[in-house]
This record gives structure tokens, C-alpha cells and sequence, in this order.
């Protein structure tokens, strides 16, 4: 074996790792992230949990990826421990669906039906495709299913290219003495569990011993304590994202691995038992690409079969490995868990992680608000903590939301995810700035408390008016962020101008009390800051009802939307603004 046959195997395992990822990156945009966020709405139910886990690791083809996945969920609390173990079984047997693909390339045979069987022939069709739908077409799922071809046609050429790579490798008679030596059990699955923690995929781990399979020198007792170390070595992956994660997300890895060491250690038992008993003649046969698929599907299948009634005593065995402290009980209060790096990577469900923390963000930033109006009307001091608090609160989140929404857009993303990333770091601006005001009106309220003032009864019950306004407005506004309601993002704009108009009123209601010497110049002073302050509050509101339109309609332009909505759909407009200004009348001015 020379020189260029030891490059043609690493460019085959290049293009091997490439095509999987590739592959893989495709089938998650072309799902959306909804395999990715139906594993974190999982049920207790350990049977469904296995099926689950199968089921996605074979559409994303990397048993790794979705244990990675599952102890970032675990470590932002979406998942219970005993509910991931179950997709962790899954992902080991939804794996093996890789090795029966990698196993078409030892197809043998002259018929067409052989022929079209064959890497070399599919691949070249399917690469084919991938190019039209990616170079062709305009649509972002027709380009994302245009990657999985690609993908899969470079993973076969890559699978092929190592096939030819080490086909030499037969003719030697130190190859052939090589291989005597990994029929040591312990030495056998030492080298499947390096390799393939090296390589960080059994997956690609599989293959390269498909290959060397494929030269017809290898038998079932080499192969067999290979297979088995590298259902080892894929834990590697899991322990790795595990670092720095909470004790729950640490026990999710150590369930992978004693799930893939108690198998391990039961079939190595079981199988050189029953050989020390009988002979087993054909240990010693060669063993094909499909006989390494099977016998890996075999392992995983029949551990995760007998391991599933006990779910419990692997959850105690993480457990005991991993005892709670006291300093667990703040870890759980990160309220920040769902930015778990974990998911950059998956990138929809990160999106849809991030825009759950910025809903809580909107819930927060709404009950400071209306704590701090509810102050003007009974102030205490308590009440005017909790709106610093929450404030601080706010601040935070905007700082850790943002930090994680910028490293995320740094991403390959969908359109879709590339829209909502992009909303959500204009809508956290306005939420943070709504808390600066609700600051604001607290202020107001504490200084008029301190210096014992106190609006005439015309100005309360104008601001009463104003204060309703404000709060349907807010509530309005959060709403559709939360629920995406564009029809009620429709009915935002009228109410703010309405509000503006109010504004307006009020500021000459009260030059003409200060007039008629109704009103002091300080009172007037606070009551003109608190109604400045509820229309910009109004403003933000407008913006984020804007921005979830925004994410509806494509060529939206910001600026020009009040003006649209005037002109092109102003009966709609009109309706509703003569609707709020009647709802929000001020009551009649005093002479």
C-alpha cells in the first residue's frame, strides 16, 4: 500500500465526514427543526422515547448529534432524565440504518438491477439532482433537499474511495497478520473505541471497517471486538458537550455510556462464553459489509430490547455516579438555561429556544410596566423594588438573549430562522426599553410620594383614561409576539395614534389649568413627563407589531408601513381609530 493509496483513504474519509454532515444539515432545514422540537416534548413514555430517538437519528444519521441534543435539553430543563434515556436507546438503533447503507457498496452482480444497486451508479444520479435543485431553483426547501442529495452522493464516492484505497491492503501478508492481532478481545475494542472517538462518528468508524470488510481479509472474530468498542467511542461525543453543563445534562452523557458498556460487557460475555463451550466455526469466516451491519444492529437492537425495563436502575446508576449538592438547587434557577450552546449548531431549535426566553422577557418587562403605573395610584416602596428588580431583570436578559441571537446569526440559516433571529433582536430592544420607562414612572410616582403631591381630580381621571389606554395597547402588542397574531398586529397602529392624539389633550388640558391657576408648574412638570413617557411606550409597542408583520411579508419595508396602512387599507384604519378614540374619551374639561 503506497503513499498515494494512504491519501486516497484519508480524501475518502474526508469526503465521507463531509457528505454525512452535508446530508445531515439538510434533512434538519428540510424538517424545520420539528424532529429536533418533538424529542423536547416527549412524554414519560420510555417505548415512544425509543422509537422517537430511532427515528431521528436515522433521518439525521448521526447518533452522536442527537445524544448531543438531548443533554442540551436535559441541561435546559425541556426534558426530565428519565425521559431522555429512552431517546438515547433510540439513537444507538436508528444508527445502525447508516451501516446498511455503507453495506451497498460490496454489491456484487452483472444485472441492470445489481448495477443500479451500486454507489457508484445512484450516487452519480443523485449528485445530480442535488446540483439542479440547488442551482436551478429559487426555493430555499427545494435547495435544502437538493444538500441531502448531495450530501448522500458524496458520502457514497467518499465510502467508495476508501473501499479502492485499501483493496491492496488483501495481497499483503503483514496486513493479513495485522488483523490476527485485533481477535484479542480487549485490544479489538480499544481500537474501535479510539478510532471512532478520534473521528468523533461511528458512523464513519463503521464504514472504514465496512471497507476493510470489503477486501475480503477480515473475519468475525476481528471484526466483532471492533464493533463493539465503537459503540464505546461514540460516547465520547456526549461526555465532551456535557462539560460545564448542569449535573442532570452530565447524567444524560454517563447513561450513553453505561447504556453502550453494559452491552458491551454482556455480549462479549455471552458470545466467548458460548465459543469456550462450543465451537464456533464460523469465527474464523470472513465477514462482508452487510454482515458488519448486521451483526452492529444485533448489538443495538438486542441491548436496547433488554435495557429498556430498566431505565430506572441506569437513572439510579447516573445518579449514584453524580450525587446532588446543595449548590444544585441555583443551578436549576439559571433562568437563561434554554441558551444552551448546545444547539447553535441545531439552529431551528435554538431559534425556537431563543424566542421562548424572549417571550419570558415580554412577560417580565409587562408586569414591571403595570406594576409601575399602579403606583401612581398607590404608591409603596415594596412595589417600587420589585420594578428596579424587574428592571435589573430585564437588562440581563437583554444582555444574554442578544449576545446568544448575534452568535447564532452567525449560523447557516434558514430564511425563516434568519427572519426571527432578526425580530427578535429589534423586539428585545423595544421590551428593554418599555422596563427604562416603567423606571421612569416609578420615579415620577416615588417623587410625587416623597414631596406628598397630588393631581387635581381632572388630571387623575384623564390619566386614569390614559393609563387604560396604555395597558391595551401593551397587552395587545405582547400578544401578538407571543401568539404571532398578524390580523391583531393590524390593530396596534390605530390605538397609537389615538394614544398620541391623547397625548396632545391632555398636554393642553393641563397649560389651560395651569392657567386658571387649577395645577402647580412641578406637578406639571411630572405630569408632562409620565404622558411623555406613556406615548413612547406606545411607540416600542408599535415597533414590535411592526416587526412581527414584518416577518409575514416579504420586500416589507419598516418606514413606509404607517403610511401603507393609511392609504391602502385606510377604511380599515379609519375604522379602528375612530373605534379607540371613542373608547378612550377623555371626560369632559372643567372650565
Amino acid at each position: 500500500m503506497g503513499i498515494m493509496n494512504v491519501l486516497q483513504l484519508i480524501a475518502g474519509l474526508a469526503f465521507f465526514l463531509f457528505g454525512m454532515n452535508e446530508m445531515g444539515v439538510g434533512l434538519e432545514k428540510t424538517s424545520g427543526g420539528k424532529l429536533e422540537r418533538l424529542l423536547g416534548r416527549l412524554t414519560s413514555n420510555r417505548v415512544k422515547g425509543l422509537l422517537l430517538g430511532a427515528a431521528v437519528t436515522a433521518v439525521i444519521q448521526s447518533s452522536s448529534a442527537t445524544t448531543v441534543m438531548v443533554v442540551g435539553f436535559v441541561n435546559s430543563g425541556i426534558m426530565k432524565l428519565s425521559q431522555a434515556i429512552g431517546v438515547i436507546m433510540g439513537a444507538n438503533v436508528g444508527t445502525t440504518i447508516t451501516a446498511w447503507v455503507l453495506s451497498l457498496t460490496a454489491i456484487e452482480g452483472d444485472s441492470a438491477i445489481f448495477q443500479l444497486l451500486k454507489p457508484e451508479t445512484f450516487a452519480a444520479v443523485f449528485g445530480l439532482i442535488g446540483v439542479i435543485l440547488i442551482v436551478f431553483l429559487k426555493s430555499d426547501r427545494k435547495k435544502h433537499v437538493g444538500s441531502i442529495f448531495i450530501g448522500f452522493a458524496i458520502l457514497m464516492f467518499g465510502m467508495k474511495m476508501m473501499s479502492d484505497a485499501i483493496k491492496p491492503l488483501a495481497n499483503l501478508p503483514e496486513f493479513g497478520r495485522t488483523m490476527t492481532m485485533f481477535t484479542n478481545p480487549v485490544l479489538g475494542m480499544l481500537v474501535g473505541a479510539v478510532l471512532t472517538a478520534v473521528i468523533q462518528s461511528s458512523s464513519a468508524s463503521v464504514g472504514i471497517l465496512q471497507a476493510l470488510c470489503a477486501t475480503g481479509t477480515v473475519s468475525f472474530s476481528v471484526a466483532l471486538p471492533v464493533i463493539m468498542g465503537q459503540n464505546i467511542g461514540t460516547c465520547v461525543t456526549a461526555l465532551i458537550s456535557s462539560i460545564g453543563a448542569n449535573k442532570n445534562a452530565r447524567r444524560a452523557a454517563l447513561v450513553h455510556l453505561y447504556f453502550n458498556v453494559i452491552g458491551t460487557v454482556f455480549f462479549m460475555i455471552v458470545i466467548y462464553s458460548v465459543k469456550a463451550a462450543v465451537n464456533l466455526s464460523f469465527f474464523n469466516d470472513t465477514l462482508t459489509p452487510a454482515g458488519v451491519a448486521t451483526i452492529h444492529s444485533i448489538f443495538n437492537i438486542t441491548t436496547a430490547l433488554l435495557l429498556l425495563p430498566l431505565t430506572k436502575f441506569l437513572e439510579k446508576l447516573a445518579y449514584l455516579t453524580l450525587p446532588d449538592k446543595t449548590d444544585e438547587l441555583l443551578q436549576d434557577t439559571n433562568e437563561f438555561k434554554l441558551l444552551d450552546v448546545r444547539f447553535l449548531d441545531k439552529t431551528a431549535v435554538a431559534t425556537q429556544q431563543a424566542r421562548s426566553v424572549a417571550i419570558k422577557m415580554a412577560e417580565i418587562t409587562k408586569r414591571s410596566l403595570f406594576k409601575a403605573m399602579g403606583l401612581l395610584k398607590h404608591y409603596n416602596e415594596e412595589g417600587a423594588e420589585e420594578v428596579c428588580q424587574l428592571e435589573e431583570r430585564v437588562d440581563k436578559y437583554e444582555d444574554e438573549l442578544g449576545t446568544y441571537l448575534v452568535r447564532l446569526s452567525s449560523k447557516n440559516l434558514s430564511e425563516k430562522d434568519s427572519k426571527t433571529i432578526s425580530i427578535l433582536l429589534h423586539c428585545i430592544g423595544d421590551f428593554e426599553r418599555i422596563s427604562d420607562h416603567a423606571t421612569n414612572i416609578m420615579q415620577a410616582a416615588r417623587e410625587m410620594h416623597e414631596k406628598e403631591l397630588a393631581f387635581s381630580k381632572a388630571a387623575m381621571a384623564e390619566l386614569k383614561v390614559f393609563t387604560a389606554a396604555i395597558e391595551e395597547i401593551v397587552s395587545m402588542a405582547f400578544d401578538v409576539f407571543t401568539t404571532e397574531n398578524i390580523e391583531k398586529a393590524k390593530d396596534v397602529e390605530p390605538l397609537e395614534e389615538v394614544i398620541d392624539k391623547l397625548n396632545e389633550s391632555i398636554k393642553k388640558r393641563h397649560i389651560h389649568r395651569l392657567r386658571n391657576g387649577q395645577c402647580t408648574i412641578e406637578l406639571g412638570f411630572i405630569l408632562s413627563d409620565i404622558i411623555n413617557t406613556y406615548e413612547r411606550v406606545a411607540d416600542h409597542c408599535s415597533n414590535v407589531a411592526i416587526w412581527i408583520l414584518h416577518a409575514r411579508e416579504s420586500g416589507f419595508d419598516t418606514h413606509g408601513y404607517i403610511e401603507r396602512i393609511r392609504n391602502v387599507d385606510s377604511d380599515y384604519f379609519e375604522a379602528k381609530y375612530r373605534e379607540y378614540k371613542e373608547k378612550y374619551l377623555l371626560p369632559q374639561a372643567s372650565n
